[in-house]
């Protein structure tokens, strides 16, 4: 039996943009998933997910002759999103050992809201492939587990992944990614993240297909997109030079881009302009949009209690920044 961990993230700046070929700034957050897996007699899967913010469920599928659909009273969309994830990461561990034809049980348990922007199916599936490798007796190295995932994470979402989730979380801290590069940003300042979640979640695929929609259609959109590029790079010599405030400023402007793109949402929107007039130093949306999490910048108790008190806001939380990305636990 092993059991490996990943970190979630937050978006400093770049998501959406990232898709094409934009620089992104991702964070790894002090939320994990972790993900047991212990090999069977059979070929069978067996999955227990807990703290999906969901009440916890547990399938069995695979193996010859067996129906290839699990048989569970969860929404299908979830379900199907699971195996996949699941499943990719099973297959690349397989493929790392050079093995076939193994089944495992395996138990998900995850501090990390599902589908809320925080990278929850990344951490996921990076803490898959490291647990079942290892429970096949083969050590990959981080940026092995990071390629091998985006690869999951690439064939779940119908090509629309990007590398900056998986990368973030297998290597940990901030980095940097456009496109193929991917690398580590040394340094960074302390950030005072503070974390509003408003219980709902975003379907990515859509969000980013409309997306796509509105640059194929306006220039204007296209320009949005190119700014949010824009964005990231001042907010590169930001973190190099430690201006915590301009990292604020331009994570203000970042959210205002993913807005007109149509990707926030009037929850989110609540939740930003509550931080902003707590006195936060800057405050967006994080992850794909639509529902979910904002997360704003804050050294004092001001923007956390605002939050609190904000309509539409399930929990707020403060989350460090993880050095650590993918971790041995057992």
């Amino acid at each position: 039996m092993t059991t490996s961990s990943a970190p979630g993230k937050v978006y400093l700046f770049g998501e959406h943009a990232v898709v094409y070929g934009e620089p992104a700034v991702p964070c790894a957050i002090e939320r994990r998933a972790r993900v047991t897996v212990e090999r069977r007699e059979d070929e069978r899967l067996r999955v227990r997910a807990n703290d999906l913010t969901l009440d916890g469920f547990t399938v069995t599928w695979g193996g010859s002759g067996t129906d290839p659909r699990p048989d569970v009273d969860v929404p299908t969309p979830l379900v199907e999103a699971a195996m996949g994830y699941i499943d990719g990461a099973i297959e690349q561990a397989l493929d790392a050992a050079g093995e076939d034809g193994i089944g495992f049980d395996i138990t998900v348990e995850s501090d990390i809201p599902l589908g809320a922007g925080l990278g929850s199916s990344a951490a996921v599936v990076v803490a898959g492939i490291d647990a079942a490798a290892r429970e096949l007796g083969v050590e990959l190295d981080a940026g092995t587990i990071a390629d091998r995932a985006y690869r999951v994470e690439y064939d779940v979402q119908d090509g629309q992944a990007s590398r900056a989730d998986t990368f973030c979380s297998a290597m940990g801290g901030a980095v940097r990614v456009q496109g193929d590069d991917c690398q580590r940003i040394e340094d960074v300042p302390t950030l005072p993240f503070v974390i509003g979640y408003d219980g709902n979640t975003g379907d990515t695929g859509k969000l980013v297909a409309g997306v796509r929609e509105l640059k194929e259609a306006y220039g204007f959109a296209a320009d949005t997109v190119e700014s949010i590029g824009d964005i990231v790079r001042s907010g590169e010599i930001a973190l190099d030079d430690g201006d915590v405030e301009e990292i604020g400023r331009l994570m203000n402007f970042n959210h205002g881009l993913l807005s007109a793109l149509g990707v926030s949402a009037r929850s989110l929107d609540t939740m930003v302009w509550a931080a902003r007039e707590a006195d936060a130093l800057g405050a967006k949306l994080t992850g794909s949009g639509g529902g979910g999490c904002i997360v704003a910048l804050d050294r004092t108790e001001q923007t956390h209690t605002a939050l609190e008190y904000t309509p539409g806001c399930e929990d707020a939380f403060r989350a460090e920044l993880d050095t650590e990305g993918v971790r041995r636990e057992r």
